[in-house]
C-alpha cells in the first residue's frame, strides 16, 4: 500500500505546482447534520479537479519517454495535460464518448491531444495501453498508480492541519484514488477518522467490486457524476485493497439527490460538478450524518454551464 512517508514526499514534490485549497463552512448543511460541516474547496484547484496533484507527481517522476497517455472520464485528463505541458512533454488523452464536450475541450485548450475511443472508458483505456506498447509513452492511469495515490493524499494532509478535530471525511468514490490517498494520510495520524466513500447508484464500479469481493466490469450509464463512472480495472492493483482496508462506510445516491447537492452547493457559491456534490447530496437526503466536525471535498467544478444552469432550473 501507498503509505505516509509516501505521500510526504509528494507533498515535498508538488510545492508549487497545485494549489492548497480553502475550507469553508457550511451553516446550512452543518444545521442537518446536528455538526460542523466544513467544505473542502477543491473545485477551485487550477485545474478545476484534485486530479492534478496525483498527475503532477507521476509527471515529475517519470523518466525520458515519448510522451504521456491515459484514459480519463475528463478530469485526470485534464490535469494531465497541465502536468505534462509543465514539463515540456506530449500528452494524449483517451477517452470514451460519455465524456463531456466541455471537458474535451479543455484538454485541447491544454495543447494536448483528446482522443476519442468508445463508450467506455475501458475502451479508452485499450488505446492509450496500445501508445504505451507501440509508441513508447508513459501510461499514468486516473487512479490505480502509486504515485497518483500518493499525490491525491496530499489532500489529507490538508485536511489534517485545516480541520484538525474532523469525525469523519465523505469522498467522492469513483476508481479508488482519492479515497485511498486521503485515507492513508489521515489514518496515518488519525486512526479513530471516520472515512466515508459516497458514489452514484447508476454504474458505480467499486461498489460492485466490493459487493463481489473482487475487481468486476459494470455497464458505464449515463449520471450527473460523470467523472465517477468508469471502471477500477479487472486487474486493480492497489485502490481495491486500500479502499476495502479503509474505509469505514460507503453511501451511494440517486440522481435526484446529486442534482439537489448541485442546487444546494450552487446556493452557498460553490459551482461544482456533479461528483463533488455526493456528498451534500447524501446530506440532503439523511444519508451522511457524523458525530462530530464533517468534511465533504469538492473534488472539482468542471461542469458544463448549459448543464448546471438546466439543473438550478428544476428546482427542487
Amino acid at each position: 500500500m501507498v503509505g505516509l512517508d509516501d505521500i510526504l514526499a509528494a507533498r515535498d514534490r508538488i510545492a508549487g505546482q497545485v494549489l492548497e485549497t480553502p475550507v469553508a463552512p457550511s451553516a446550512a448543511l452543518g444545521a442537518l447534520v446536528g455538526a460542523p460541516v466544513w467544505l473542502k474547496l477543491e473545485h477551485r484547484q487550477t485545474t478545476g479537479a484534485f486530479k492534478l496533484r496525483g498527475a503532477t507527481n507521476a509527471v515529475m517522476r517519470m523518466g525520458r519517454v515519448a510522451g504521456v497517455t491515459t484514459a480519463s472520464t475528463g478530469n485526470h485528463g485534464r490535469a494531465l495535460a497541465h502536468a505534462a505541458r509543465q514539463a515540456g512533454a506530449r500528452a494524449v488523452i483517451c477517452m470514451s464518448s460519455l465524456v463531456p464536450d466541455n471537458k474535451l475541450e479543455a484538454i485541447r485548450d491544454l495543447g494536448a491531444e483528446a482522443r476519442v475511443i468508445g463508450d467506455s472508458q475501458d475502451e479508452a483505456f485499450h488505446e492509450a495501453r496500445r501508445l504505451k506498447r507501440d509508441e513508447g509513452f508513459a501510461l499514468i492511469p486516473p487512479f490505480d498508480h502509486p504515485d497518483v495515490i500518493a499525490g491525491q493524499g496530499t489532500l489529507g494532509l490538508e485536511l489534517l492541519e485545516q480541520v484538525p478535530d474532523a469525525a469523519t471525511v465523505a469522498i467522492p468514490l469513483s476508481g479508488g484514488g482519492l479515497l485511498a490517498g486521503v485515507a492513508a494520510a489521515m489514518k496515518a495520524r488519525r486512526p479513530d477518522i471516520r472515512i466515508v466513500g459516497i458514489s452514484m447508484k447508476r454504474g458505480a464500479a467499486m461498489a460492485a467490486s466490493l459487493r463481489a469481493g473482487h475487481p468486476v466490469e459494470v455497464q458505464e450509464l449515463p449520471t450527473l457524476a460523470d467523472s465517477l463512472g468508469g471502471g477500477i480495472g479487472l486487474r486493480n492493483r492497489l485502490t481495491f485493497d486500500m479502499v476495502r482496508a479503509l474505509m469505514d462506510d460507503l453511501i451511494l445516491v440517486r440522481e435526484r439527490d446529486i442534482a439537489a447537492g448541485i442546487r444546494h452547493l450552487a446556493s452557498e457559491g460553490h459551482v461544482v460538478e456533479g461528483a463533488a456534490a455526493v456528498g451534500a447530496g447524501a446530506v440532503l437526503s439523511g444519508q451522511l450524518t457524523s458525530r462530530g466536525p464533517l468534511v465533504l471535498i469538492l473534488s472539482g467544478g468542471n461542469i458544463d454551464p448549459a448543464a448546471h444552469a438546466a439543473i438550478l432550473r428544476e428546482g427542487p
